[in-house]
């Protein structure tokens, strides 16, 4: 089973490394300069200090692209958290198929969340598919949780244990249905929306 997930993973990575560039701009602008879309080393963190080691980037030092609009509000940093386009784009590209970034879906096969009988976005999801874009940002050319350049595996847990932490559950809650609406409009799950008192 590891060996399946490892393969999907690998899969993932190398599918959006190339599609991401495609989502870094308004659809019809060019990116200036710019990126290649198979070599990563034009990418991400690149100015000299960081290049060095002379400053890192942890894993538990969030990037814009997190946020709606590339915008980070401190006084108020629910808003926007994992909302941006990038991130919905990348997660249609790997669970739904590529071709659901568009607004018409012209897949000819069933994508990830359909064979696997996903009818809502998970934290874990969720928390994979910013790894994921993140990654694929970076110049890092080898998907590893030991990277030290990325840090990946300390981003997705604190990616996962935000969503997971009960002090923050009614955003939470908020979060997951925009998402599952976002990706699975026609679920029952994306229609309805969790009361209160809730126990889910």
């Amino acid at each position: 089973m590891g060996k399946g997930a490892s393969g999907a993973r690998g899969d993932d990575t190398k599918t959006l490394k190339s599609a991401v560039i495609e989502w870094l701009m308004p659809r019809g602008q060019p990116l200036i300069p710019p990126l290649s879309r198979n070599i990563k080393s034009d990418r991400g963190f690149n100015h000299e200090s960081l290049k060095s080691g002379e400053t890192a980037v942890r894993g538990d030092q969030w990037p814009m692209f997190l946020y709606a609009g590339y915008v980070y509000d401190p006084e108020a940093p629910w808003q926007g958290l994992l909302r941006s386009d990038i991130l919905v784009f990348g997660f249609k590209h790997v669970f739904t198929s590529p071709s659901s970034v568009e607004k018409e879906p012209k897949a000819t096969r069933s994508g990830n969340a359909y064979l696997h009988g996903m009818k809502s976005v998970t934290k874990g999801s969720l928390a994979y598919i910013a790894t994921q874009v993140r990654f694929s940002l970076s110049s890092s050319s080898v998907f590893s949780r030991t990277d030290m350049v990325t840090d990946s595996e300390t981003f997705y847990h604190s990616i996962l244990d935000l969503l997971e932490d009960p002090d923050e559950c009614e955003e939470v809650a908020d979060l997951m249905t925009w998402w599952t609406h976002r990706i699975f409009p026609n679920s029952s799950s994306s229609q309805r929306s969790t009361s209160k008192n809730s126990v889910l």
